[in-house]
């Protein structure tokens, strides 16, 4: 195996491997559904990624883009993560997914009125 084979990665796996998905099944599908892309093209699961690349990923509401700096050969502990891409998402990204996050929380479901004291109280104990 050359160098520059052994520093590359299919996509799915590099997601998975990084952390990015939770199960590499979740990544594939991802692939496959087109939030995922890398450069400008939309990504198939089987894409190579190589160092330098930049890897755009729709999560929900949120797009995070990373900078792939090296593919590790299986999943890798959360410590490790900087080793292997550089996150270049926006901080607004997060601060919309967080605030999308906290008005799921507050929507009540249609028809059951106004919140009672008890309901209002378990809201503020849980945001505050």
């Amino acid at each position: 195996m050359e160098a520059d084979e052994a520093n590359t990665a299919r996509v799915d796996k590099w997601l998975w491997a990084v952390r990015i998905f939770k199960t590499r099944p979740l990544a594939t599908a991802a692939c496959r559904e087109g939030k995922v892309s890398v450069g400008e093209l939309v990504a198939k699961p089987a894409r190579t990624v190589r160092e330098g690349e930049i890897v755009t990923v729709r999560q929900g509401v949120m797009q995070r883009t990373l900078r792939v700096v090296a593919a590790p050969a299986s999943r890798v502990g959360a410590v490790r993560l900087p080793e292997f891409y550089v996150d270049l998402t926006p901080p607004e990204e997060f601060a919309q997914a967080r605030e999308q996050r906290a008005q799921q929380v507050n929507a009540r479901a249609p028809g059951t009125g106004r919140p009672t004291k008890r309901d209002r109280r378990l809201q503020d104990r849980f945001l505050g």
